[in-house]
């Protein structure tokens, strides 16, 4: 699923930049431009990178 239209940024590109390293927003502005341009992606970004951090540590999904 699309997460951020303006740079054409899917959930599974952010998974997997978590999956090389990233564990903030600003890693994810940084490798794939995420929230660089209107913003408005922020929030489901967040989701997903905590969602997948939080997968990696045995956790099941958002709390």
């Amino acid at each position: 699923m699309y997460i951020c239209i303006c740079n054409d940024v899917t959930d599974r590109q952010i998974r997997e930049a978590v999956d090389q390293g990233a564990r903030t927003m600003r890693d994810l502005n940084r490798e794939l431009e995420v929230a660089s341009q209107c913003g408005k992606c922020a929030c489901a970004a967040k989701q997903v990178l905590r969602a997948h951090q939080q997968n990696d540590d045995g956790c099941c999904g958002l709390r």
